[in-house]
């Protein structure tokens, strides 16, 4: 008697989370049928939904065997994901929100550069917000700077500036997530986190230029409803992988501004009894005052000694700025300072 087959594991699974998104899950559904690689499984998790979105998962799911659906009386983002996780069979991971939509070739395109480049465990795509009508300007200028990260030094670079993948425009090795035990809910953004915990393992990270998933915006979308994406959460994470990272060991640091994003770090790092020696700034107003009981210093005066230094300046075009500062003063980016805002 022949022994049956092994079930087919396919080559990519796709891990989607879903709440309340009957007004735009079809069309990410659709999105996923237009794919140019077909060998593929969707691992929907409905987490807790009250409108059709149940309906309309079993409804796909019938019509298509690549579609599992999870079924949870809510308990939050994370433990969907985690749940959807452990559902996942494919060697790749690739992620997706029921409110976004994927390009014919993601998953073709994604999958095609990991398998070409092992040594890499994320890769990325640009993305590109719509509807573009009342889009704000900060939401266009992140579009603009997240696509900006080319390769893994620049994403290195900036990491704790803001979370430098779109979290659903993301292919990763499932074994990585697996490793780093999946996602964590520790009160900040799930998927940046889990973006530091990876550079922090020596993850290598990629993008590729073509524009692949557009990223919908709209009032309902988590980071504008959930309390993990407002900007303190997004700073206390920062400050939680720095502290274990960068600022490991040290005790007091110098920080690059005097506004009130630097005076927020000043907080937190306080309260980690890391004490803010020296500012810096290049108001000539703020130079020569004592800021939290810490003189504010101009560049030309600023001696390192051996301390590390955050660039916690929050106006538009000032890192840059400060970037040419720091190389004429030969500080370089990542031993001797790192960039938050």
């Amino acid at each position: 008697m022949p022994l049956p087959h092994p079930p087919h594991i396919p080559q990519v699974s796709i891990l989607m989370p879903v709440r309340n998104e009957e007004r735009y899950l079809q069309a990410t559904l659709n999105s996923l049928y237009r794919q140019t690689l077909t060998d593929w499984e969707l691992v929907a998790v409905d987490d807790g939904s009250c409108d059709s979105t149940p309906s309309i998962l079993a409804a796909a799911a019938s019509r298509d065997t690549r579609i599992h659906v999870i079924r949870r009386e809510g308990g939050g983002l994370v433990a969907a994901l985690n749940s959807g996780l452990a559902a996942c069979r494919a060697h790749l991971l690739a992620r997706l929100d029921g409110d976004d939509i994927c390009h014919s070739r993601r998953l073709e395109l994604q999958a095609a550069y990991l398998e070409d480049h092992p040594d890499t465990g994320l890769v990325a795509c640009n993305f590109r917000h719509f509807p573009r009508t009342g889009l704000k300007q900060g939401m266009i200028d992140y579009e603009v700077w997240q696509n900006s990260l080319t390769s893994h030094p620049l994403i290195i670079r900036d990491l704790f500036v803001e979370s430098p993948v779109v979290h659903p425009s993301i292919m990763t090795r499932r074994a990585i997530l697996e490793k780093l035990e999946g996602y964590h809910d520790s009160g900040w953004p799930e998927d940046y986190d889990l973006w530091l915990r990876m550079a922090a393992a020596n993850v290598q990270f990629a993008r590729l230029p073509q524009t692949l998933l557009f990223w919908r915006d709209h009032p309902e979308r988590a980071t504008r409803t959930m309390d993990e994406y407002a900007s303190h959460a997004f700073r206390s994470c920062k400050c939680h992988h720095l502290l274990n990272g960068f600022l490991q060991a040290s005790t007091d640091i110098v920080i690059a501004g005097a506004g009130q994003e630097a005076r927020a770090w000043q907080r937190l790092l306080a309260a980690a009894k890391v004490t803010v020696s020296t500012w810096l700034d290049v108001d000539p107003r703020k130079i020569g005052r004592i800021l939290h009981g810490a003189p504010v210093l101009s560049p030309a005066e600023l001696q390192l000694n051996g301390r590390k230094m955050i660039v916690a300046i929050g106006v538009r075009g000032a890192r840059e700025q400060f970037r040419k500062v720091a190389e004429k003063r030969g500080w370089q980016e990542g031993v001797d300072f790192v960039c938050v805002a």
